[in-house]
């Protein structure tokens, strides 16, 4: 399953960027995710709940991040299992300022699903897809505001 988007985030880079590097804001921030927890350089473990049409599921794993560019983006490895199947994403994180209040997040990646995942219809993952990436961006927005 591709993984596209951006979206403009009214913050300058530097902004932007300390907040995708601080576990506690992510864990704010990403939908459905009820734990964080760093366990190594650039190395966290993760549970997440999620709904997806009909089931849904508690997923843990780990999640790792690489290729690591200060104020630029950084690919980030989910790797997450749940008793309705596997999720395996590599998803390249870029930033992009627009102006020195604004700051383009982009990303770009596959995920590998496998078990009753991969067996729900395509257009239930990718709606799921969608709003959760629709309120990742306005939690985003809203603690920006915030701090």
């Amino acid at each position: 399953m591709q993984l596209t988007g951006s979206h403009v985030l009214n913050a300058p880079v530097a902004r932007v960027w300390s907040m995708l590097m601080d576990p506690d804001t992510l864990a704010q921030i990403v939908p459905a995710v009820s734990r964080l927890e760093k366990v190594g350089e650039n190395e966290f473990n993760a549970i997440a709940e999620i709904k997806l049409g009909p089931v849904n599921g508690a997923f843990s794993g780990g999640l790792s991040l690489s290729d690591i560019r200060e104020n630029e983006g950084y690919n980030l490895h989910v790797k997450q299992t749940s008793k309705i199947g596997n999720a395996d994403a590599l998803i390249s994180i870029n930033l992009k300022p627009v102006s020195d209040s604004e700051t383009e997040l982009t990303f770009d990646g596959n995920a590998r699903l496998s078990g009753l995942l991969a067996r729900t219809g395509q257009r239930v993952i990718s709606g799921v897809a969608n709003t959760l990436t629709k309120q990742f961006f306005t939690n985003f927005e809203e603690a920006l505001a915030a701090s």
